[in-house]
This record gives C-alpha cells, structure tokens and sequence, in this order.
C-alpha cells in the first residue's frame, strides 16, 4: 500500500528542487580550472588574484609567520570574540587605515566592526546603508571589481555607475568622472577604490584626488571608500591611504571597507575591517550598536585567529617594522615584473605603445587586448586570463616574463 501510494502520489514524487536552475560559472574560478587541465609545461595563470613569490609559489609574509609562531607558543584559547569583533584589532585597524594621529581616531568618532574581510565589510556597509541611509543608490566606478555590484544589489540597493577608465588611453577619465559626480543626484552615495583600482590598476594623482574631494563635497554625496590594497600598491602604507586621509580631513563622514588579504598575505584567514566616521563619539557609539545588529544573524562573530595574527603584526614593533619591509617587498616585485614586461614587449618589436603597463599600479592590470586576443593567447600560449583583457602581475615571475611579452606580441602585432 505505501509503495503504491510513494508511485502514485504527486506530493510524494515531486522533488523539491526541480526548478533550480545551473547558476553560470565564475570567470575567475572558470579560467583556474581551465588552467589546472591544460598540461603545456609553459602554461602561465594571471587570472587569480592572490600574490605569489617568484617561484610561482604562495608567500607567507615573514613578519606573519613570526606572529603565528609566537600565538601557538602561547597556548590560547578558542573562544567566541564579540560581535563586532577584537577591540584591539579594531583600534589597530583604524590607526592603520585613518593614521594613528586623525581627530577621527583620538575623538573617538569612528564606529568599526571587523568583518569577514573586504568583502564582509562592503556587505555590512551595504545593509546599513539600505536601514539607515535616505538614498538607496550607490554610484560604483566603470569598470568596477565584479562582486561589488552583486554584493551592493543583493544588500537591497540600486547600483548605477560613473566613468572611470578612459579605454583609448587605458588611463583615468578624470573629466568625465568629475562630470559624472556633478550630475549624481545629492546625497546618493559613491563608492572609491583608495588605491591600486581592481581591475584597470589606475589611480589618481593626489592632485586628481584633491579634485575628485570637492566636487563629490559640492554634491554632498556620501563617500564608501574600498581599501583592499593599502601598502601592497606603492610600497608606502601611507601613501595608499592618502584619499582616506584626505576624504576626512576635508570633512567628509565616510564609509570604509579594509582587507588584510593582500597586504598581509592572510587571504584564508578572512579578516578586514568595516568603520564609519560619525559626527560625535555618541553618534559613533549608536551606529557601532547597529552595526552588532546588523552583523549578529549574518555570522554572529568574526575569525578570531584572524584578528590575532593581524593584531600582533601590527601592535608589536618588530614585527611592525617587519611587515612593512614585507609588504613593500611584494609591491616591488609587482612593479618589477610591469617594467620588465613592458621592456619584453619592446624587445619582441612591438610597435603598440605599452606605457600603461607600468603607469598602473598595484596587482592587475588592464592590458587592452580585446576578447580575441585573449581567446588566442588561450589557446596558442596556454596564458590564462580574463575575457576583459585583465591580467594579474603577481602570476608574472622572471621566469616566465618573456615568455609572457612573447604570447602577448604575437597576439597583438
């Protein structure tokens, strides 16, 4: 009876998920798994971003292996960190972030929470500004990195777009970018790479920032500024935080999202920071209230050995001073490996004007090759990339930079 029921009846047989359709692949996932099946020995990955030596090999900082050594030696527990995160990561976060001297950090005006890295803290700020923010429109640059935009919409908000990247000259639009935000409806808000710009890696100058600042002022538009990059970019901590800085100091209440990924090498760990800049240490107190709202049903609490491995790099001052070597030592590497790139090309004879490849900066870089292009550099060279043309420097070594100036000569002549 029961079997013949479980045959017949349509509730029984009907399965839950039959309507679900295959979601599309991830480009960046899709080019990695292309890359493992090919089996040329020259085969080259600089689709992923993630930094590596020049073996080709992943690179633990040593300033971070130091801290690691020195939390196991210590024999600490595994509890739960609160809601919002490690205070002392939190603190150590924003002097980083915002200068340990800015009135922001010593008035105590900056509501913070440590988040599942960039992307957590863009997620967060993102639900905030859907509670709390009168605009629902966040205006990102074009082209932007490509989980910004699902990232804002699947927070609930209405993503549009700015000019950017000016393809002719694979440089930075700053006319129509300052046009753009004059026509941004006020008080609507505009998200900003701080430095080393995913995917095109152009930045402005720090006299085009001084100039992106006021008009977005003149708007009254709310700035969200995404620091993924701080230190990796020029070598300089410091000089990658110059529109973070100068955004406040000019009066703007910003949102800022920080990851520790690259800059640290922690990238598994998952560790990043979120901060809003409040008008008075009460108002910063009430938002950071909210943000532990906001974060206690997505996750409840973040990665603790995360927020420990950071917070001892950058609280101790050996290992401070450590990381700082560490990490201008990857940003020296990338900037060798555009120079020796384009230097490459130039001895293959192209004839294309390859300037860009060392005027950008940070880890990617927008070479300019059109999809075809790319399709053959697949397919005749084994060189994995984006359709977009994107490539990632830190997949580059001097072992197979010619190689690489090669395949891309031959694609483009």
């Amino acid at each position: 009876m029961l079997r013949a029921l479980q045959s017949t009846s349509p509730l029984l047989t009907r399965t839950f998920w039959s309507h679900v359709p295959m979601g599309p692949p991830d480009p960046i996932i899709g080019v990695t798994e292309a890359f493992n099946r090919d089996t040329n020995p020259n085969k080259m990955n600089v689709g992923v971003g993630a930094y590596r030596d020049d073996e080709g090999k992943p690179f633990v900082l040593p300033s971070v292996r130091a801290a690691e050594e020195r939390l196991l030696s210590q024999k600490l527990n595994h509890e739960y960190l609160p809601t919002h995160g490690c205070p002392h990561f939190r603190d150590a976060a924003k002097k980083l972030g915002f200068g340990a001297d800015s009135p922001a950090v010593t008035g105590n005006l900056i509501a913070s929470a440590q988040s599942i890295s960039g992307t957590g803290g863009l997620r967060i700020g993102g639900m905030f500004l859907k509670k709390f923010h009168g605009s629902k429109a966040i205006y990102l640059p074009s082209p932007s990195w490509g989980n910004h935009t699902p990232i804002f919409r699947d927070s609930g908000l209405e993503v549009k777009s700015y000019s950017y990247f000016k393809k002719d000259t694979k440089s930075l639009d700053l006319p129509n970018m300052l046009a753009d935000i004059g026509n941004i409806e006020e008080g609507a808000t505009i998200l900003l790479h701080a430095c080393a710009h995913n995917p095109t890696g152009v930045d402005p100058t720090q006299e085009e920032w001084d100039e992106i600042s006021h008009a977005i002022k003149k708007k009254n538009l709310l700035v969200f500024i995404d620091m993924a990059y701080q230190g990796f970019a020029s070598g300089s901590v410091e000089k990658d935080a110059y529109a973070v800085r100068k955004f406040v100091a000019d009066g703007h209440k910003i949102l800022l999202s920080q990851s520790f990924a690259k800059n640290m090498g922690v990238y598994g760990q998952r560790c990043g920071a979120f901060s809003i800049v409040a008008e008075d240490a009460e108002q910063a107190a009430a938002v950071e209230s909210q943000l532990k709202i906001i974060i206690r049903p997505l996750y409840s609490s973040p990665a603790l050995n995360a927020a420990r491995l950071v917070t001892t790099v950058l609280t101790d001052p050996e290992l401070h001073a450590q990381w700082l070597i560490d990490v201008k030592g990857m940003a020296d590497r990338i900037i060798s490996m555009r120079e020796a790139l384009k230097s490459g090309l130039a001895r293959e004879g192209s004839v294309h004007n390859w300037d860009h490849l060392t005027n950008q900066i940070g880890m990617f870089c927008y070479t300019g090759m059109n999809p075809e292009q790319v399709e053959r550099l697949i397919k005749e060279f084994s060189v994995y990339l984006t359709k977009d043309g994107r490539i990632s420097i830190a997949g580059v070594s001097s072992r197979n930079v010619d190689y690489l100036a090669s395949a891309m000569h031959q694609v483009t002549k």
